[in-house]
């Protein structure tokens, strides 16, 4: 598209007939000379000022941003500007629902390590970044950034997929000197999003760490966890695996504006017990838990986590790092108006006056009154309802199977 084209599309004309109704129907009166304005020339006496108006866009179904604030790495950045005339505004109520866009990850390597001292596990992989979930308080949002798109809406609209991470995993996994210890799935986006229901990378890479007796844990906001179940109960049964389900809130109302495409809470309940009845250790993370927002059902959320079969539990205080303040903060004010201001300020009240802290060991916890008292509250829920049992994963029976045996003419190809 050339720039005349391009410079067209935005072209907006005021209709004469259009002014003249609007007037009729007690309208304001347009500024003198706006019919003739629309070819370009200048009106019969000096415009009133007029203060551009940058409505905020709509919220989209589906999506839990509404927003995409600009990618922190990049210099340059495109914001919304209205003429005064409010066709920014139509425009916007025009938008289609966004469409979900598929990008191939051409990484080539699938195994990401950390040194955190605040997680359990110091390696992961993660077939898809970015994810369909649209959850609004998504600590893993920033990362898309790395990617250079937006951590708002692209980072539940533009997904990258890894299609051949099972083959890239095994090929690591039989490095020389590899020594196994619990991988994790679901560290930064969802291993089992709505697109993992076609494309199965997950259900690939447990397919590998099965044959190699490699232990994992797998954390989840999706009942479709429970399709592997046959695999995931294979794998327990040589202690090899254990499964979270990440529970917010009992609330289906909340969820369906906070985590939109996630499993209903019900649902992510009923995969528990289902995981629990089939052997599969399983546990439920109340996270994140936002001060003011869903922090009063923490004891709700364990006691229904026990009742469906959960042998642990954990928390976690709500994140909001980088980009992810502001879109959080779009968001409550969206949809919580009336008390945004004050999960706000109890949000700073957890984090030293600030609205994040990245410290390691009181990232995940967060400091003061209020994040003490959460604490508390959860340990004492947790004790009282036997939510203390995590099973010990086996690192020991790690063994890469023989590597299948290669044909007469593909074997000498590989000479060349």
């Amino acid at each position: 598209m050339d720039l005349g084209q391009a410079q067209a599309e935005y072209v907006r004309e005021v209709d004469p007939e259009a002014l003249d109704a609007l007037a009729r129907a007690g309208s304001p009166e347009p500024p003198p000379g706006a019919a003739r304005a629309r070819r370009g020339r200048g009106g019969a006496g000096p415009a009133p000022a007029v203060k551009p108006v940058e409505p905020a866009p709509p919220t989209r179904k589906g999506r839990g941003a509404a927003i995409n604030p600009p990618n922190r790495f990049e210099s340059q950045s495109q914001a919304p500007f209205d003429d005064g005339w409010s066709t920014l505004e139509a425009d916007f109520s025009d938008l289609p629902p966004l469409p979900t866009t598929l990008i191939r990850d051409t990484s080539r390597t699938v195994i990401a390590y950390n040194q955190s001292p605040d997680i359990g596990f110091d390696r992961s992989v993660n077939p898809y970044r970015g994810c369909e979930h649209g959850c609004v308080y998504c600590y893993a949002r920033p990362s898309h950034a790395y990617l250079g798109y937006s951590p708002g809406l692209d980072f539940e609209t533009k997904l990258l997929f890894k299609p051949d991470v099972a083959e890239l995993l095994e090929k690591e996994l039989r490095k020389p000197g590899y020594v196994a210890r619990p991988l994790a799935l679901g560290s930064n986006t969802d291993p089992y999003q709505p697109v993992e229901r076609t494309m199965k990378l997950t259900r690939s890479v447990l397919t590998v760490l099965d044959r190699f007796n490699h232990p994992l844990s797998i954390v989840t906001k999706s009942a479709g966890v429970t399709r592997d179940i046959d695999i995931l109960q294979a794998m327990a049964r040589r202690d090899l695996v254990r499964v979270w389900l990440s529970v917010t809130t009992l609330d289906s109302a909340l969820a369906r504006s906070m985590e939109p495409r996630a499993s209903a809470p019900a649902l992510r309940l009923r995969a528990v017990e289902q995981l629990a009845r089939a052997g599969v250790p399983v546990g439920v993370l109340a996270a994140p838990m936002i001060p003011g927002l869903n922090d009063a059902e923490l004891e709700k959320i364990l006691e229904a986590a026990a009742k469906a079969g959960a042998a642990t539990a954990g928390y976690v205080l709500l994140r909001l790092p980088h980009e992810l303040k502001q879109i959080f903060e779009d968001w409550l004010h969206r949809h919580y108006p009336d008390r945004a201001r004050h999960v706000l300020e109890l949000v700073r009240e957890t984090r030293a006056g600030a609205m994040n802290d990245a410290k390691f060991g009181q990232r995940m916890t967060g400091t003061g009154a209020y994040a003490d008292l959460l604490a508390r509250r959860f340990d004492r829920a947790a004790r009282a309802l036997g939510l203390r049992h995590r099973a010990e994963l086996d690192c020991a029976a790690f063994a890469p199977p023989p590597e299948a045996r290669k044909g007469f003419a593909e074997a000498q190809l590989s000479l060349f």
